[in-house]
């Protein structure tokens, strides 16, 4: 059942826009639960890096809980990197990870954003 959710969520967010990448779905020990990639493409990061970069979020994400209590829960984080874009969402302890190419504005980045809360708040 929850599985099926995530699925969901994922296919959900890749129709958002057609600059997303990548959508993922990653537990609370960095494991990837769901995903949907953009066919073309070819991943930026090995198998390797892919599970570090899925177990930072993990911990990071277990951190970010500490200051929820004084702060407020995270509805989102926006990275910009020299090579691509991320954003990610909180479901519980689960992370939605979101990469979306470079070139993309600001204003379709608002876009997709906007697009992707009302989806993620839905699953919570």
């Amino acid at each position: 059942m929850v599985q099926k959710k995530f699925e969901k969520i994922c296919k959900s967010i890749s129709t958002i826009s057609p600059f997303i990448r990548f959508v993922g779905v990653i537990g609370e020990s960095g494991e990837l639960l769901a995903y949907n990639r953009r066919h073309e493409l070819i991943p930026m990061l090995s198998e390797k890096d892919t599970h570090y970069q899925f177990s930072h979020i993990a911990m990071r994400t277990d951190l970010e809980g500490y200051f929820d209590k004084n702060l407020g829960e995270i509805e989102f984080v926006w990275e910009e990197r020299k090579k691509v874009q991320t954003i990610s969402f909180a479901i519980k302890k689960a992370r939605v990870w979101v990469s979306i190419d470079k070139k993309v504005i600001r204003s379709e980045m608002l876009r997709i954003i906007d697009s992707c809360l009302p989806i993620v708040k839905n699953s919570s």
